[in-house]
């Protein structure tokens, strides 16, 4: 027997939701409560929720069962869109969290002092990070990072959600300087450094974590590199 497509708005009529004279202030209220079982399996069995004179009950069809917590965890992995978010933060001479460069996918303005970019799996960006104390510079920092699908493995960074793979991370001031410089060359010849061969990325971090000078990075490295990946692809 052939089973037949149900559409989304056949799926959303299994749900009803009968709040009787409500107040619009106490449906919202009402939509404040997450109610789902607790439990990652079928439940038919209601629930009923009581808070002085509140009193809801929430039932399940029993075909398909209540939503379950399992439900609202892919939902919010869902809504995260597979993005890669790095929170900027600015706060005048205390921190500064900022990308030197990348493509973001999308940007949200918290308040004037930070901003939210979010990425694609697999694209490349350099996130810096500078804080001080009434000492001096505490943290001084370059990553490279590339931001990964969900469900890969990455390495957690802070500020970055949830981490990302990381190209390149170096700490000090003088190896950040550097690595900044080497960034305005390759955009000197022309090229993002967002598309640059992620190899060559490795190569500085090694380098420049023994303080050893890092090979230019040249144009027709560049060429190899999209050769490779289009080969590749």
């Amino acid at each position: 027997m052939r089973r037949r497509h149900t559409s989304e708005r056949e799926q959303l009529d299994l749900f009803r939701a009968l709040p009787g004279d409500l107040a619009a202030r106490d449906a919202q209220d009402l939509m404040a409560y997450p109610f789902f079982s607790l439990a990652k399996s079928k439940r038919v069995v209601p629930i009923d929720f009581r808070a002085g004179p509140i009193s809801i009950r929430v039932e399940a069809v029993p075909e398909h069962g209540m939503a379950t917590i399992w439900d609202a965890f892919c939902r919010g992995r869902n809504a995260m869109n597979d993005l890669t978010h790095v929170e900027l933060l600015w706060l005048e001479k205390r921190i500064e969290n900022w990308v030197r460069f990348g493509h973001h996918a999308k940007e949200q303005v918290l308040d004037k002092r930070r901003r939210v970019l979010s990425f694609a799996p697999g694209s490349i960006f350099a996130f810096i990070r500078w804080a001080s104390n009434d000492f001096g510079t505490a943290i001084s920092r370059i990553d490279i990072l590339r931001a990964v699908d969900s469900g890969q493995r990455c390495s957690t960074v802070p500020y970055v959600r949830p981490g990302g793979d990381i190209l390149l991370r170096l700490c000090g001031w003088s190896r950040v300087e550097r690595v900044l410089q080497i960034i305005d060359a390759i955009e000197a010849l022309g090229i993002d450094p967002a598309d640059a061969a992620p190899d060559y990325w490795h190569h500085v971090h090694n380098r420049l974590s023994v303080n050893e000078t890092p090979r230019a990075y040249t144009r027709s490295r560049h060429r190899a590199w999209l050769c490779r990946r289009r080969i590749a692809s």
